[in-house]
């Protein structure tokens, strides 16, 4: 046997077994569910802190918004609303401008409602789960099976998220202090005509969204739980726009 072949077949064995353990550690990484990777997806995605010109900053403004119920439905209530049942328009605007680097900025909904002007503002970000990146994330998987957030909603790629504690005043008096408040720009999940939320007809990794429409979600809720109501709060103001602007 030639010397040189004999000793290049340990070599060979180990190459073949860090060769089968990088492939396994692939297809395990890309099997894992999480807030960037998700099963069975056809093509990648950059991570914003990928590109040398991100900047974290979002600007984006909500019109043709809804309420889903009103401010004061007797409980049991459901304020998901996904069949578009007890939705009304309601004039105003949402404005989004927060810096996904540095998990600052402001978020404020000025909201004309048959009870008065409805203002929300949050007052500061806060991460109640680690898939929310700080208190504002970008570019992530959330809802459904994507095993970040609850599965109120279809899972969808959200273009840029925050969560945090605020408050609300109606007619200038304040009526909610330190509630949770959670904002999202999502992929379309209610239907543009009907306004109802596309619930999933077959089975399958894909979220059940309109990826050629967006939406832009938000919510403020108390800490204190009911559990006749849906989602199971005391209080749960839910809002959403069908026009999204980034400026």
């Amino acid at each position: 046997m030639h010397p040189i072949k004999a000793r290049s077949v340990p070599g060979i064995i180990l190459l073949l077994a860090v060769a089968s353990s990088l492939l396994g550690s692939n297809v395990l990484a890309q099997s894992e569910r999480g807030p960037r990777s998700q099963p069975d997806t056809q093509m990648g995605l950059y991570a914003p802190d990928q590109h040398p010109l991100y900047d974290g900053q979002f600007k984006i403004r909500g019109g043709r918004i809804y309420q889903a119920g009103t401010l004061n439905d007797p409980s049991p209530w459901d304020h998901m609303d996904d069949d578009a049942s007890n939705l009304r328009a309601v004039e105003g605007e949402i404005i989004i401008d927060v810096n996904e680097i540095t998990n600052a900025g402001t978020f404020r909904a000025s909201l004309e409602l048959p009870e008065g002007r409805f203002e929300v503002v949050l007052d500061r970000v806060h991460e109640f789960s680690p898939c929310q990146d700080g208190g504002i994330a970008a570019y992530l998987f959330e809802h459904g099976n994507s095993g970040c957030g609850d599965s109120n909603w279809p899972k969808s790629l959200l273009y840029v998220a925050g969560w945090g504690y605020g408050h609300a005043t109606l007619n200038g008096v304040r009526r909610y202090d330190e509630y949770e408040i959670h904002f999202m720009v999502t992929q379309g999940m209610r239907d543009r005509r009907t306004l109802k939320v596309m619930s999933q007809a077959t089975p399958g990794e894909a979220g059940w969204v309109n990826p050629a429409a967006q939406q832009l979600d938000f919510y403020i809720r108390s800490p204190a739980r009911n559990e006749a109501n849906h989602p199971q709060r005391e209080v749960f103001d839910h809002f959403f726009a069908m026009e999204v602007t980034w400026q």
